[in-house]
């Protein structure tokens, strides 16, 4: 649930235009808000000044990462948190807990990849799941895609059907292993890029983490670990529970 603010705020969040876009043959909301923050300098400052930046040994993430302001989570957990229950219809009695808040800047070149890297993934069956993603950096960085697994057709991964798809997912696990690996970019044999949001500062997306979906990395422009000119990200990830 929101928490009342406790210092200066780090962005002052502008009227919100929410944009939900139905996504996929499952017509999945995924809401978009544009020019979210009146100004967002002050935040990227805090990304640039921090030596805290360590790679995520939590996850499969490609990158560093580094904790948020806590002020500024607030902030934008009191502003969205509302339209969240309201779109998804998430039941009253569950309560928003914040999980993982962190800066991301991703850094690894596409032959250091891992197979599990080289796909699509989804964050947690759990369907009160939710990534809360903005973007930082001036662009251009690389669009957020969304993909469905040919073989299965399954979109989002659930409690019901992640043993069917880790089983029909494996040839092509299996395919990476044996081949040169490199960030999953468009549709190929197993999966079909099939939505994407395009990557715009200051542009915040919130999504249910059980979606498959991959950051489409551009090498030029997003293996960068400079949060000056990385593809430099907040992600706040929660769950109701």
């Amino acid at each position: 649930m929101p928490t009342p603010q406790t210092t200066k705020s780090i962005i002052k969040v502008n009227h919100i235009v929410p944009e939900v876009q139905l996504i996929g043959q499952q017509r999945t909301p995924v809401i978009v808000i544009d020019n979210f923050a009146d100004d967002i300098n002050q935040l990227i400052d805090i990304a640039i000044n921090s030596s805290e930046f360590n790679q995520d040994k939590n996850s499969f993430y490609p990158g560093q990462r580094t904790a948020l302001p806590r002020q500024y989570i607030i902030d934008v957990i009191n502003a969205v948190f509302q339209m969240i229950y309201d779109v998804y219809r998430i039941p009253t009695t569950r309560r928003l807990k914040p999980q993982q808040c962190v800066f991301s800047l991703i850094d690894t070149q596409p032959q250091a990849l891992v197979p599990l890297q080289c796909m699509p993934h989804f964050d947690t069956p759990n369907p009160y799941y939710f990534a809360i993603l903005h973007y930082l950096n001036d662009a251009p960085h690389g669009n957020t895609g969304f993909f469905r697994h040919k073989s299965s057709g399954f979109e989002r991964i659930n409690n019901h059907n992640i043993e069917q798809y880790f089983a029909k997912a494996q040839p092509f696990v299996d395919y990476i292993t044996q081949s040169n690996p490199g960030y999953c970019v468009a549709s190929n044999d197993h999966y079909d890029l099939y939505h994407q949001v395009e990557y715009k500062p200051n542009r915040l997306v919130i999504y249910p983490g059980n979606l498959l979906h991959s950051t489409l990395v551009d090498p030029k422009t997003d293996i960068d670990a400079n949060p000056q000119t990385g593809r430099l990200t907040a992600n706040i990830f929660i769950d109701f529970q």
